[in-house]
C-alpha cells in the first residue's frame, strides 16, 4: 500500500456530511480504531512483549519495531513508542477530538531466559501473520512469562562451570590439567553464592565484587598450594564468565541506531558491574600480596601469554573447539532451546577460529581489537542469515558468539599491573580491554546490518524503523510500512 493510500485511510474525515463553517472546527481527523478496551489490551500486549525483549538484552530499535508490528497487526495504525533502559511507553493517536491513550511499563526484571525469548518470537510471528486474536495472544504471553525455567537451576550452574573450563583452555591453559578444573569449581561456587546473595536482594555491584574476591582468592590459594602454575588464566576465565551476558552487544546496537539514552543506561550499568568486579579482584590481589609475599608477587603480568598447544594446526583446532564449547555453555546457562544452543556453539567456534587465525596463525598478526571486530562481523553476518532462516532469535547467536572473545585476560593484566606492580601501564591495558569489548559489539551489529539485504527486501520506512535487527520478526506486519 503506497503512502498516499495509507494517508487517505488513516487521516480521513469521520463525518463527511458536515460542512466546514468559517471560524469553527467541525471536521474530525483521525484513524478508525477498535473500542477503548481493545486498545488498552493491545497496548498492554505490546508492552509486555517489549519487556521480555528488553529483559533478554534486545536493543531499543528491536523493541520499538516489534511493538509497532504488534499494535499495527491489531488495528492501531498510528502509535508512538518511546524506549529507555528502564521503561517503555506507547501512545496511541486517536484523532483531533480525543486525547491519545498512553501506557507505560517499567522494566524491573532482567533475568535472561532464551527459551522465553524464543517462545515470544514464535508468538510474534503468529501475531503479525494474523493467526491469533489479541485476547488469545495475551493469554499465550501470560503462559510464557509465568512458566518456570525449562530445566533446574543446577544445570545452569554446571553450564557456567563448563564455560569457565572451556575459557581456561581457550586462553592457553591446555598444558595445565588442573587449570580447567579449578576454573570450573571456582565459577560454580561463585554462581551458587551469587544466587544466595541475589535472593537477599544485595545490589549487583556488591555481588560482582564478591565474585571477584572469590575467584581471585581461590586461584591464588591454588597457586600457593602448588596446584596451579598459571593462576591468572583461572582468574581471567572467571572474569569473562562474570562479564558474559552483559549488554555489550545491546549497548552498541542502541548507540549505533540512535537510541542514545538507552545506550547510556546500558553502558552505565556495564560500567558499574565491571567496577564491582574490579574492586573485588583488586582487593583479593592486595590481600594476597600482603599474606603470600613472594609467592604472589612472583606473578609477572608481562609473562602472561597464550600457551602453545603443540603444532599450529592443533592450536587452531583447540581454539575452535574451546570457543564452541564456551558459547554453547553460555547459551545453556541462559536456558536456550536445543536448536539455538547448537547454532550458538557453531557461531562461537567460528568466532574463536577467525580470531585465532588473524592473531596467531597465517602470519597476519592483526591488532586484537581489529581481530575481534572482524571475527564478530563474520559471525553477525552469517548468524543473522542462518538464525532467520531457522526461525531462532539472532540475539542468542550474537551474544553467545561474543562470549569467547571477551577481554578477561586483558582486564586481569591491567588490574595486576595497577594493584601489584603499581605500574601506570595498567591504565593503558584496561583501555585496551574496553576498546576490545566495544569492538566486539560493533562488529556484531555491523554483521547483522550487512545481512539484512541478503535476508529480505525491506521498504524504506521499515529499514529506518528497524535498523540492524537481533530480535523480533524482521517484517513487523503484512501491511507495508512504506
Amino acid at each position: 500500500m503506497g503512502i498516499t493510500q495509507r494517508a487517505r485511510g488513516v487521516l480521513r474525515r469521520r463525518d463527511p456530511e458536515q460542512t466546514i463553517v468559517p471560524g469553527s472546527r467541525n471536521v474530525v481527523f483521525g484513524p478508525s480504531l477498535p473500542d477503548e478496551s481493545t486498545v488498552h489490551l493491545v497496548l498492554d500486549l505490546g508492552l509486555r512483549i517489549g519487556e521480555v525483549q528488553m529483559a533478554s538484552g534486545a536493543g531499543a530499535s528491536d523493541v520499538t519495531a516489534t511493538i509497532i508490528g504488534v499494535v499495527s497487526a491489531y488495528g492501531l495504525p498510528h502509535c508512538e513508542v518511546d524506549v529507555i533502559y528502564t521503561s517503555i511507553t506507547v501512545s496511541c493517536y486517536r484523532g483531533t477530538e480525543q486525547p491519545p491513550i498512553t501506557s507505560l511499563r517499567v522494566v524491573r526484571n532482567r533475568s535472561i531466559d532464551y527459551t522465553r525469548l524464543a517462545d515470544v518470537e514464535k508468538l510474534l510471528r503468529r501475531i503479525t501473520a494474523g493467526e491469533i486474536s489479541a485476547s488469545d495472544a495475551y493469554a499465550e504471553l501470560d503462559r510464557i512469562t509465568t512458566a518456570s525455567h525449562p530445566f533446574p537451576r543446577w544445570v545452569a550452574t554446571l553450564a557456567w562451570a563448563g564455560m569457565a573450563a572451556s575459557l581456561a583452555v581457550l586462553l592457553g591453559g591446555g598444558e595445565d590439567p588442573f587449570l580447567p578444573l579449578v576454573a570450573a569449581g571456582t565459577t560454580a561456587l561463585v554462581d551458587r553464592i551469587g544466587r544466595l546473595l541475589n535472593r537477599r536482594a544485595l545490589p549487583f555491584f556488591f555481588q560482582q565484587a564478591v565474585g571477584g574476591v572469590i575467584a581471585t582468592s581461590l586461584a591464588l590459594g591454588a597457586f600457593a598450594a602448588g596446584v596451579l602454575h598459571n593462576p591468572p588464566l583461572a582468574i581471567a576465565a572467571s572474569i569473562i564468565v562474570l562479564l558474559s551476558g552483559m549488554t555489550v552487544v545491546g549497548s552498541m546496537q542502541d548507540a549505533i541506531t540512535g537510541y542514545n539514552v538507552t545506550a547510556a543506561g546500558r553502558m552505565a550499568e556495564l560500567a558499574m558491574m565491571t567496577a564491582g568486579l574490579i574492586a573485588g579482584v583488586v582487593l583479593a590481589l592486595y590481600v594476597g600480596l600482603r599474606i603470600g609475599g613472594d609467592n604472589v608477587a612472583g606473578l609477572d603480568a608481562q609473562s602472561l601469554g597464550r600457551a602453545q598447544v603443540g603444532t599450529p594446526v592443533l592450536q587452531l583446532s583447540v581454539q575452535v573447539l574451546a570457543g564452541a564449547s564456551t558459547s554453547a555453555c553460555f547459551a545453556l546457562a541462559s536456558y536456550a532451546p536445543p536448536r539455538p544452543l547448537l547454532i550458538a556453539g557453531i557461531a562461537g567456534g567460528v568466532a574463536a577460529g577467525v580470531h585465532a587465525t588473524l592473531i596467531v596463525e597465517g602470519g597476519v598478526e592483526l591488532n586484537p581489537v581489529l581481530a575481534g571486530a572482524v571475527a564478530t562481523t563474520v559471525v553477525g553476518f552469517a548468524g543473522g542469515i542462518v538464525a532467520r532462516r531457522l526461525e531462532i532469535p539472532a540475539l542468542v547467536v550474537a551474544v553467545s558468539a561474543v562470549s569467547p572473545l571477551l577481554p578477561g585476560l586483558a582486564t586481569y593484566r591491567g588490574l595486576f599491573e595497577l594493584s601489584v606492580l603499581r605500574s601506570p601501564a595498567g591504565v593503558t591495558t584496561l583501555m585496551l580491554a574496553v576498546a576490545t569489548g566495544l569492538a566486539l559489539g560493533a562488529g556484531v551489529v555491523l554483521g547483522e546490518y550487512l545481512a539484512q539485504p541478503v535476508r529480505s527486501r525491506l521498504g524504506r520506512l521499515e529499514r529506518r524503523i528497524s535498523g540492524p535487527r537481533l530480535s523480533g520478526p524482521l517484517r513487523p506486519s503484512r501491511r507495508r510500512l512504506d
